[in-house]
């Protein structure tokens, strides 16, 4: 069995976060292939330009730019590739993500009748129209625009190949919404100018990733990332790193099993199964409920804003930081030193100051808040990563912890996130026009993974002791009989210093889906395989 992670056989988009080695910008290419020809003859073209996860050693070895390709079940079954080894795909990832609408919470407002158009054309006789993905990451717009003329290019000379067929073979898709359209050819996506590494509500984002083992990445990184020890999370004795089998199949999982795949072996290993989902934030709803609700909450707006994040807007973590005052402090001194740092003038005492502090970011288990009373149970980072809180100070029969792994409960949901936000709110905040987040996330069991996290963590609250409350800000809160929003969150009191709970009523559904599928990411080799046309699941 294959054991050593295989870094250059693994798409670049797995393991490497772009936006945190400077690639602010982004393009999400989707095509519709009707001819299995040339199909494999753009796929096999277009593999010498794939970013592979091998890792970036040192700063002049990272690229300008980067590409990589996923493709839903549908394309795939375009490509020809043999129905044995379609038939070992999951049932969620063959049935795609509008067909699990139930399920994700794609209803009412996040319905596909509401998604851009790209995501409900159909051919004639067609069930789904996207077919291959292909994301482009970049230093600035122009080498973006560069490499996107590169992929035209390839795809142009692959058809040129095939005179004798009549249609293009590969089409490249319009539909997405943008400014004043609803035909751009590809979805852009960029970090907002200007705001450093915040999204639309405001709200730092991209603090804490998923570190896993032979990742190949930066071994600090597991701080946070990986999963809790039950030691002093504020050290490196308090994680470990994931199993690379939760993201990457053919390698063992935490339960030291592999996960399932399609055959053959060397078609399914080092791929995963990529969720692509555009989300569209409602800002104007966000700030006036926040205003509002904020007028009556103890410590106003930002700390109510806070509450339904599990972090303050700069970033601090509410767990560690639990008033407005201790989170600036602590973001205005990092903020200070790595000025200083970027300037050339910091001293070594002082560089060492800003890793502690950076660490502070990332170093906690929510297990120092088992009450919830400096972060709420269902605040939304907390749901996405309970680390090793759902245990709620169990004991077993002998009085030791109920789980002998301290995350045991949370360590088989983790998932790799990527994207970027896309759009612009200009002037007044608005709910109209198109402006959000594209999100990616990445795991190696669809339904163990994103689609649990997405049911049972975003749309129920049991797991939190929570009934059915969902999660304040990707929550489809819906509305009750008289129309109004019907969404709620409790805000845990304090014992401690006799603070009440909180209640909050009639939110407002704040994120709406508008647009995505899933999608199969494979690995160098199963891309060759395919463009080869000698998938042989025999």
């Amino acid at each position: 069995m294959f054991s050593e992670v295989d870094l250059g056989d693994i798409q670049g988009n797995i393991v490497k976060a772009y936006g945190r080695y400077g690639f602010p910008v982004a393009r999400y290419v989707f095509y519709h292939i009707s001819s299995a020809e040339v199909g494999r003859q753009f796929i096999a073209d277009i593999v010498p330009i794939v970013t592979t996860s091998v890792p970036w050693l040192d700063p002049s070895t990272i690229p300008l730019v980067t590409t990589n390709l996923a493709f839903t079940y549908e394309g795939l079954r375009h490509l020809d590739v043999p129905e044995d080894t379609l038939h070992g795909f999951s049932d969620e990832f063959s049935m795609g993500m509008k067909a699990r609408r139930d399920i994700i919470g794609d209803t009412g407002p996040n319905h596909f009748s509401r998604w851009d158009p790209i995501w409900n054309a159909e051919e004639p006789g067609e069930t789904q129209h996207v077919h291959i993905l292909v994301s482009i990451n970049a230093r600035t717009e122009e080498i973006l625009e560069g490499r996107y003329q590169d992929i035209r290019r390839i795809l142009a000379n692959a058809i040129a190949k095939f005179p004798e067929i009549n249609k293009p073979g590969v089409t490249q898709l319009v539909g997405h919404r943008g400014p004043g359209t609803d035909n751009l050819p590809y979805q852009p996506a960029a970090a907002l100018a200007g705001r450093g590494d915040k999204e639309h509500f405001g709200y730092s984002d991209g603090i804490s990733g998923t570190f896993f083992r032979g990742c190949g990445e930066d071994p600090m990184l597991v701080v946070g990332g990986g999963k809790p020890t039950g030691k002093d999370p504020r050290t490196l004795a308090g994680w470990e790193p994931l199993e690379p089998g939760e993201f990457i199949l053919g390698q063992p999982d935490e339960s030291g099993a592999y996960p399932e795949a399609p055959g053959p072996p060397l078609f399914s290993r080092n791929g995963t199964f990529l969720v692509y989902r555009k989300l569209h934030q409602n800002v104007a709803s966000f700030h006036s409920y926040v205003e509002e609700e904020g007028r009556r909450f103890p410590g106003g707006k930002e700390a109510l804003a806070a509450k339904f994040a599990g972090r303050w807007r700069n970033g601090a973590p509410l767990v560690s930081f639990p008033t407005e005052a201790e989170a600036n402090a602590f973001v205005g001194e990092a903020v200070a030193l790595q000025q200083r740092v970027w300037a050339k003038t910091a001293t070594p005492q002082e560089q060492a100051r800003l890793a502690e502090l950076k660490l502070q970011f990332v170093a906690f288990d929510y297990v120092e808040d088992l009450e919830g009373a400096r972060c709420p149970f269902g605040a939304h980072t907390r749901r996405m990563n309970p680390r090793s809180a759902l245990e709620f100070g169990q004991k077993g029969a002998f009085g030791n912890p109920a789980f002998d792994t301290p995350g045991a409960l949370t360590n088989r949901r983790r998932l790799l996130r990527r994207g970027l936000p896309y759009g612009l709110v200009e002037g007044h905040p608005s709910d109209e026009g198109d402006h959000g987040v594209v999100l990616m996330l990445l795991n190696a069991d669809l339904s163990r993974q994103f689609e649990f996290v997405q049911q049972q963590w975003v749309h129920f609250g049991n797991d939190f002791k929570l009934a059915n409350d969902k999660d304040p800000i990707l929550g489809n809160h819906g509305t009750n009989r008289n129309c109004r929003a019907a969404g709620r969150m409790i805000i845990e009191g304090d014992a401690k210093t006799n603070t009440p709970p909180y209640f909050c009523g009639n939110m407002p559904t704040l994120v709406e889906t508008r647009g995505g599928d899933y999608f199969f990411v494979p690995s160098l080799t199963c891309l060759r395989m395919i463009g080869l046309g000698i998938v042989d699941p025999t």
